[in-house]
Parts: structure tokens; C-alpha cells; sequence
């Protein structure tokens, strides 16, 4: 089983930040880097681009720091029996930078860890296990079928433009036809390789990151839940309320609130 050891969704410094860790942090650790950096890992210095993730081994010396302002990375570190031959299974290379094709995905189940993390749930460590070994497959998935030139690749960076501008404009309903027209597609036809490309409905990913922004409101802000719900695009507060429960379990005002108590531990 995977145990999960701690975890950050979303970090973000400011005016910079530099992790110097000589020897390792003795734990496996994934960071996905969301911003400009400088990286040393072992011996080896260089620059790394924005959207570019990486899994180091226990003990291996890595540093790096902000290339500009603010820094911004998710990350989480944990502990794996047979984690060598995992990612051998997966080709997934351990202490390499490796470019993320689906940024959003993995913010997203980081986001997934951070608040199952907060849970006390009887299923916590199973649904945490299963959430870390579902992105490390997906990633795996993603980058053999782009990297590899799967047929679906000649269509992937056009989706991916795509998405990026859908996920960046919460507030914005994208109809399924607007969306299949920008692609020069028929309607049908975008659905079918949008779930092919991404493993969701686009209706279905379309909601679920308004409500995964919604959650990061909730936390990190003190808006109104009317003042959410519309930043969100929203035009009823009710819609909102039902299915973010029906998201998470608990209404807008108990995540807050949830999340307020949890920080206070």
C-alpha cells in the first residue's frame, strides 16, 4: 500500500523559495512544478519549465529554487514497498524531469489528496493508495500514447490549447457545440476523442473543475458562497449548493468549515 506522508496542493511562494535536500528526504516525493525553476538533481543543474513533473527516489540529493516569481508547485511525499519495480511496470523514469501533457489532471488529484488527506474517513488509506497509483497510471497512460504517436496525438496538443482555455475560464459555460466547432469537428465526433484523450465526458470535466475551483475558493478565501457560486458560472445559488455536495458529500458552508478545523489540528 501506498501511505501518504504529507502533501501540498496549489503551494505557492511569492517572492521564491529554494528546497535544498542533500541527502534526500527519505521518502519518495512527487512535485509537479506549475512555474519556472532551477533544479539540481544529484550533480546534474539545469533550468526546468513550467509543467514538468518528477518522482525522486528516498535518497536522492536534489535542490531547486524559483526562476521566477511567484514559485508555484504541488507535491506530496510518500512511502511505497516495491516502488522500483511499480514504476518500471509503468516506464515512468525515477529522478528524471518528465514534461506533463495533462497539467490539469494532476493538480486536480493532488487536490483529491490533499483533501482526502483531512478526512477521517474508515476507507482514508485505501482511497489515498488508489488515488496516487490512479495518477501515476494515468500519467504513464498519457505520455506512452502521446509519446509514442498514437493516433490520438496528432489530435493532443489542440485539446490540450483547448482545455487549458476551458479549465482557465471557470466562469465561462463552453457549450459542447461551441467547443466541437472550434475543433472544426462535428459534435459527436469531439466527444468521442475527448474521452479518448482525457478519460472524461467533457460536460462531466467542465463541472468538475468548477467545483474543484469552487473548493479552492472555499478554502483560501473568504467570499461569499454567492460570490463563489458565480465566479464559478453559476446563476443559481441552489445548483451550485447541490452539486457540490453531490461532489464532495458536504454542502459549500460544511467544507468550509471543515477545512477551518482541520488547519486549527
Amino acid at each position: 500500500m501506498i501511505h501518504l506522508n504529507r502533501c501540498g496542493y496549489n503551494v505557492i511562494h511569492p517572492e521564491g523559495f529554494t528546497v535544498d535536500r542533500p541527502v534526500g528526504s527519505g521518502d519518495y516525493v512527487f512535485v509537479f512544478f506549475r512555474s519556472r525553476m532551477e533544479s539540481r538533481i544529484r550533480s546534474t543543474a539545469g533550468p526546468v519549465e513550467p509543467n514538468t513533473f518528477i518522482i525522486y527516489k528516498k535518497n536522492t540529493p536534489y535542490y531547486y529554487r524559483d526562476a521566477e516569481w511567484p514559485l508555484v508547485h504541488d507535491w506530496f511525499h510518500f512511502e511505497m514497498e516495491d516502488a522500483d519495480a511499480f514504476f518500471e511496470r509503468l516506464k515512468l523514469p525515477l529522478d528524471t524531469l518528465i514534461r506533463a501533457y495533462d497539467p490539469f489532471y494532476i493538480s486536480r488529484k493532488v487536490n483529491e489528496l490533499h483533501w482526502e488527506n483531512l478526512q477521517n474517513g474508515s476507507f482514508r488509506e485505501e482511497i489515498i493508495d488508489q488515488t496516487i497509483r490512479c495518477l501515476f497510471m494515468k500519467l504513464s497512460d498519457i505520455r506512452n500514447h502521446v509519446e509514442s504517436r498514437h493516433p490520438i496525438s496528432k489530435y493532443y496538443d489542440d485539446f490540450l490549447h483547448l482545455r487549458n482555455e476551458m479549465f482557465s475560464s471557470p466562469a465561462v459555460w463552453h457549450t459542447v457545440e461551441h467547443l466541437a466547432d472550434t475543433m472544426n469537428m462535428s459534435r459527436s465526433y469531439f466527444q468521442h476523442m475527448y474521452k479518448q484523450i482525457f478519460g472524461i465526458a467533457v460536460v462531466s470535466d467542465i463541472i468538475l473543475n468548477r467545483l474543484g475551483y469552487a473548493s479552492y475558493l472555499l478554502k483560501s478565501t473568504s467570499y461569499t458562497i454567492t460570490r463563489i457560486s458565480g465566479m464559478c458560472g453559476y446563476e443559481n445559488d441552489v445548483h451550485f449548493m447541490r452539486q457540490f455536495k453531490k461532489f464532495t458529500g458536504l454542502t459549500p458552508s460544511e467544507y468550509r468549515g471543515h477545512t477551518d478545523d482541520a488547519r486549527t489540528l
